[in-house]
């Protein structure tokens, strides 16, 4: 039963973290999502910067929404949204994962080229060495 538990939370979170970087793979919702971090906009004001109509930019509100990156608040006739930028935080930590595999590889090479300078520095130094009592 644990087990069964288990694995529906797992799959829960891979779908919300598919659907947060679905909803981020467009740029007119990142667009959109940078607009909010400003405050509530109304739709018609999400959608002003860009030449689509108010029934497109509630599509792309809804993944938005789907995604959990925004809030919709009816107001009388007006759509509020707001951000709700929480749901970015299983992709940063799915992100940090790979930011450190990268930063390990990244000193892994940087550990050999400095040991490969230094080998090559060694061997150099005896060469001029002898130039050197050569000229003598």
């Amino acid at each position: 039963m644990t087990s069964a538990i288990f694995n529906d939370m797992v799959e829960y979170m891979n779908d919300r973290l598919d659907a947060v970087f679905h909803a981020l793979s467009d740029p007119t919702r990142r667009a959109m999502l940078q607009d909010l971090s400003g405050g509530e906009r109304l739709v018609g004001e999400l959608a002003a910067p860009f030449s689509i109509s108010l029934a497109a930019a509630s599509k792309h509100i809804k993944v938005l929404e789907g995604a959990g990156l925004v809030r919709r608040e009816v107001r009388g006739r007006a759509h509020v949204c707001r951000l709700d930028a929480e749901p970015m935080h299983a992709g940063m930590e799915w992100m940090r994962h790979y930011e450190a595999f990268w930063r390990q590889r990244i000193d892994v090479l940087e550990a050999l080229l400095l040991a490969e300078d230094a080998a090559k520095a060694t061997d150099e130094q005896p060469t001029t060495r002898q130039e050197t009592e050569k000229k003598r």
